[in-house]
C-alpha cells in the first residue's frame, strides 16, 4: 500500500465519520420515553456511549483536515459560516423567538473547532500543535480547578454562559453543553484528531501506524480516566480528561478501522456508513429536521413519533426495547437513503 499523502481520502475516515453520524441519529431519535441509560448522555459527571458521539466527530474532523487539499481563508471562513449559519435555524425551527433563541449548538461548536484549527493547522508545525493542544487542557483544567466549583450552577463555564448568553443559553437555562469557555478544550479534541491524521499521513509501514495509532490511543484513554479521578469526566463542561478519554478511544477505534479498510480491505461492512460520512453535514442535518417534523406535530393528539413507535414496535417489545429499536431503524432507514444517492454519485456537499 502506498503512503497516504494530502488530498487523497481515507476510506477509514469515511466509515468512522459514517459510524459517528449513524450514532448520532440513533442517540438523537428515542422512540419514546423509556430509553436505556446507555442511549442517553450521562446526568452530569461520567460517560456515556452516548457521550462519545460528538467527541468522535471532532476527531474525525481534525484527523481529516490532515488529508484535506489547502484551503484558502475565505473557503474556511464561508465553510464555517454556514455550519453556524445551519445550527442556529435548527435552532429556531419550530418556534422562532429572538429573544431566547440558543446561539450555540452542535455545529455552531462544530463550525468554530473548525474554523480554529484549520487555522492552527496552517500555521504551527506537528509539535507546535502538540505543546499547544496540552496548554489548552492544562490551562482549562487549572481555570476550573480555580474556581473549585463543579455543580451544574456554579461552575465557571456556566457562569459565563449566563453572562454572555443569557436567556441564549440551551433551553434557556443555567449553561449551555455547548457554550463558549468549554469550546476551548472542544478544539484541543479537534487537534487530537489532526495530530492522529498527520500520524498516518507520515511515510512508512500503515500496519506500523496502525499499531502505534492504537496504542497512543489506549495510553490516552487511560490517563483521561486516572485524571478523571481528580478531574472529573464530564461532557457538559468538556473537561481536559473527558477530552484525553474520548480522543483516546476515537484514536483507537480509527486504528482498527483503518485496519480492517485500508490494510486488510475488508470494506463491504463499511460501505454503507461511508455513504453516511461522505455527506455528513447533511446526514445530520436532515434526520432532525424530519425528527422535529415527528415531534411537534400531531397525529389524534399524539407525536407521530410516539405513534409510530407504538404502532410498529411497542406491539411486540418492551418499551425501552421499543425505543431503541425506534431510534435503529431511524438511523437505518437514513442510512439507505443517502446508500441509494452515493450509488447515483449525488453528494450533498456544506
Amino acid at each position: 500500500m502506498t503512503s497516504p499523502t494530502r488530498g487523497k481520502r481515507l476510506l477509514s475516515l469515511d466509515v468512522f465519520r459514517g459510524l459517528t453520524v449513524a450514532g448520532m441519529i440513533v442517540v438523537n431519535t428515542p422512540g419514546n420515553n423509556s430509553g436505556y441509560d446507555w442511549l442517553d448522555h450521562a446526568p452530569w459527571h461520567g460517560c456515556t456511549p452516548a457521550d462519545l458521539v460528538f467527541p468522535f466527530f471532532l476527531f474525525i474532523m481534525g484527523a481529516a483536515l490532515a488529508f484535506a487539499s489547502p484551503k484558502t481563508p475565505t473557503q474556511i471562513l464561508k465553510r464555517a459560516a454556514i455550519l453556524f449559519a445551519l445550527g442556529l435555524m435548527l435552532n429556531a425551527i419550530p418556534h422562532y423567538q429572538l429573544g431566547t433563541l440558543r446561539l450555540m449548538g452542535v455545529l455552531q461548536r462544530i463550525a468554530l473547532c473548525y474554523l480554529a484549527c484549520a487555522a492552527i493547522e496552517s500555521a504551527l508545525n506537528p509539535r507546535a500543535q502538540i505543546s499547544l493542544t496540552a496548554a489548552i487542557l492544562l490551562g482549562y483544567w487549572l481555570l476550573l480547578a480555580q474556581g473549585g466549583d463543579m455543580t451544574v450552577e456554579g461552575n465557571l463555564p456556566a457562569k459565563l454562559d449566563r453572562l454572555i448568553l443569557g436567556a441564549h443559553t440551551y433551553r434557556s437555562g443555567s449553561y449551555d453543553p455547548e457554550g463558549f469557555l468549554s469550546t476551548g478544550p472542544a478544539v484541543a479534541t479537534t487537534l487530537i484528531g489532526l495530530i492522529c491524521g498527520r500520524g498516518l499521513r507520515t511515510p512508512g509501514r500503515p500496519e506500523q501506524k496502525a499499531a502505534v495509532l492504537a496504542v497512543i490511543g489506549l495510553a490516552c484513554a487511560g490517563l483521561g480516566r486516572l485524571w478523571g479521578l481528580a478531574f472529573p469526566i464530564n461532557k457538559a463542561l468538556w473537561t481536559s480528561s473527558f477530552v484525553l478519554y474520548t480522543g483516546g478511544l476515537a484514536a483507537f477505534a480509527l486504528a482498527d478501522i483503518y485496519w480492517l479498510c485500508d490494510i486488510d480491505g475488508t470494506t463491504a461492512w463499511g460501505r454503507p456508513f461511508e455513504a453516511l460520512g461522505v455527506n455528513a453535514i447533511a446526514a445530520y442535518v436532515l434526520p432532525i429536521l424530519l425528527l422535529k417534523l415527528m415531534v411537534y406535530t400531531r397525529i389524534d393528539g399524539t407525536q407521530p413519533r410516539l405513534w409510530l413507535c407504538a404502532k410498529l414496535f411497542e406491539t411486540w417489545l418492551s418499551p425501552a426495547n421499543a425505543s431503541a429499536a425506534f431510534a435503529f431503524a431511524y438511523a437505518a432507514l437514513w442510512t439507505g437513503a443517502f446508500t441509494l444517492l452515493k450509488r447515483r454519485r449525488i453528494a450533498i456537499k456544506i
